[in-house]
């Protein structure tokens, strides 16, 4: 993922609700949604180059997300960061018990933020810089930066899903509308993540059309307090074509 919100203990109905949005290579070889051949507990697309993930859900209603971090100096090289989603889906442990482990081994990994949630905690993990949270009830954002910071789409985008979360509706039209937003906000309020104007002005959408990289997929993750729930699946071609959708309940 490169944008998500995510409601935590804030909805009568759903424990946890999430909407985030990937952005990609569009060559980057990639299966849609769908319960993994090799895990069927593990439900979610698939980046068949690493054979990792970016979103997901796991027995008992678990699920992971993990963003990049932005930082052009930053070393790019390690694990890939999709198999931090696929071992905690894959695994049973729980959320922190997960986090915890992951906490002394982070630093081989290029710069990422990490998700996890189970029936009782939402946790938070980043290794640049090396911070770790417990998660409070509430709806958090998360782009390229660190949690919660206020970058112009995450804040929108935080917005979009707290209102949907107050209206306590069953359509998820407001929610994928705002995964389509290409709302560009002013220059004055860009992050500088060190890839110069022109790119933030380009990337500063939540949703990103390009002929090589740009959003791949929407995801909708809904979980109730039993672990049973929805995840939903929008994906696109080059220049935001869309090119189908998928809807596993589990």
């Amino acid at each position: 993922m490169c944008l998500l919100a995510i409601g935590w203990l804030h909805h009568p109905h759903w424990r946890l609700v999430m909407a985030g949005n990937r952005d990609e290579f569009h060559a980057r070889p990639t299966a849609a949604l769908a319960p993994w051949q090799d895990e069927t507990s593990v439900i979610g697309g698939r980046d068949l180059r690493s054979g990792g993930g970016w979103a997901g859900v796991g027995a008992g209603g678990r699920m992971a997300v993990v963003t990049n971090v932005r930082d052009p100096q930053a070393s790019q090289t390690g694990p890939s960061r999709g198999a931090l989603v696929a071992d905690y889906l894959r695994g049973r442990d729980p959320a922190g018990t997960h986090i915890e482990r992951l906490a002394r081994i982070s630093a081989a990994y290029a710069p990422f933020n990490l998700l996890l949630a189970d029936g009782h905690s939402l946790e938070y993990l980043g290794n640049h810089p090396a911070e770790r949270q417990t998660l409070g009830p509430g709806v958090h954002g998360m782009s390229n930066g660190a949690i919660d910071a206020p970058w112009p789409k995450t804040r929108r985008l935080m917005d979009a899903l707290s209102s949907w979360l107050a209206a306590d509706a069953d359509a998820l039209d407001p929610l994928w509308q705002a995964l389509a937003d290409e709302h560009r906000p002013a220059d004055s309020d860009l992050p500088d993540t060190g890839i110069g104007l022109e790119r933030e002005r380009w990337l500063s959408p939540a949703f990103i059309r390009g002929d090589d990289y740009g959003t791949r997929a929407s995801t909708v993750v809904l979980i109730d307090a039993d672990g049973h729930g929805e995840i939903h699946e929008r994906r696109f071609g080059p220049q935001g074509v869309a090119t189908g959708q998928s809807l596993v309940a589990f």
